[in-house]
């Protein structure tokens, strides 16, 4: 919330909604903030309520004699992008170019199982699987290297995608060369099976709770009812972040789904019963021309207990900006003695309100 405001300016905006009021010009601020529970878990917590499924996830983690990999996923992306995601994880674990990474998922003739994508758990328990998948693979090929290099496992880093000996640089195996001798299997430690790949299942300890503050400052018209939103800003705290492009995507897509049901969206009847929005010639989709550009920020607390530190960041936007905006337009309306409108906040709803109250500011309310 102190992030917020400071970008805000919270003292400057009452300023100027005051001289503003004098001129009979109406502009409100509202303010949301929320703790969301994500990658739900662990699996005895569905069980003990009905849930009709698992909360874990699996991964496999297979890299090729060419020392590129294929990641197999229950977790199943539907647009957010987690492929890349996924992708940066392994990348950034084992070392391999992301181009030479490959994601597979939905594909239940190569995916043992998988629980799929709800409640922002793809990162947080998808995610979190391919880290433990990873981390097996890491382990296997540092035995191959520490076997090459003819010293023991306690006295080879991993970094980089180099396994190297302790204070020694220069005497290195790289991740790739590791993994063909995986598959020539010429020289393997004692007892060691060919091939390098790992499968994992995390069942998460507990729930992640990202949180934020979100304000948003509209304008209202009282001739036509009119709302303008003119600002709205977003401070999340979703953990750790692993693509921000990514993480911003999905902030944007979830603020419009949530102004959009704050203002435009809403399923209507006529007296007899009869659907008036059944299309979208007639239901208010949201529009890019309707939203300012959004201010996003962001603190960061990793989860304490998924290894990645993620926290899940798909409902964000959607839950947070519903609030912020209708108590904008609450606070715009105060000086017409209006206190609280059904949504969507439609010109018509808005308009009829002000007409309601005879279109008269409260002076009492204003000062």
């Amino acid at each position: 919330m102190a992030k917020a405001l400071e970008i805000v300016d919270y003292a400057a905006f009452r300023r100027e909604q005051e001289n503003l009021r004098q001129q009979g010009k109406y502009i409100g601020i509202g303010f949301s903030t929320y703790v969301e529970m994500c990658g739900l878990g662990p699996s005895e917590v569905a069980g003990a309520v009905g849930f009709q499924g698992g909360l874990w996830e699996s991964a496999t983690v297979r890299v090729h004699p060419t020392g590129k990999v294929t990641v197999f996923t229950g977790a199943s992306p539907h647009g957010q992008g987690e492929e890349t995601t996924f992708a940066q994880i392994v990348a950034q674990e084992l070392g391999v170019p992301p181009e030479d990474i490959e994601v597979v998922h939905g594909d239940t003739s190569k995916i043992a199982m998988g629980w799929g994508t709800y409640g922002s758990r793809t990162t947080v328990v998808g995610g979190a699987a391919i880290h433990l998948a990873d981390q097996k693979v890491i382990a296997k090929a540092r035995k191959i290297a520490a076997h090459k290099l003819e010293v023991g496992e306690d006295d080879v880093e991993f970094e980089q995608g180099i396994f190297s000996v302790k204070g020694l640089p220069a005497r290195a195996v790289t991740f790739q060369e590791a993994a063909l001798d995986a598959y020539l299997a010429w020289s393997l430690p004692a007892g060691m099976e060919p091939a390098l790949e790992g499968t994992a299942f995390y069942n998460p300890e507990n729930f992640t709770y990202p949180f934020g503050t979100h304000i948003a400052i509209v304008s209202v018209d009282p001739d036509t009812g009119d709302v303008e939103l003119m600002r709205y800003v977003a401070v999340d705290d979703v953990g750790v972040v692993i693509n921000p492009m990514l993480v911003e995507g999905q902030i944007h897509g979830g603020l419009v789904q949530g102004i959009g049901q704050a203002l435009y969206e809403g399923v209507e009847y006529d007296t007899n019963g009869q659907l008036m929005t059944g299309s979208f010639l007639d239901y208010a989709m949201p529009k890019a021309r309707f939203f300012p550009k959004f201010e996003t920020a962001h603190t960061t607390t990793p989860s304490p207990h998924n290894p990645l530190g993620v926290k899940g960041v798909g409902e964000t936007g959607a839950i947070a900006s519903t609030p912020a905006v209708v108590n904008a337009v609450m606070d715009a309306l105060a000086p017409f003695g209006i206190q609280d409108l059904p949504m969507p906040l439609t010109p018509r709803k808005v308009w009829q309100a002000i007409a309601s109250k005879g279109g008269h500011m409260h002076v009492h309310d204003a000062i």
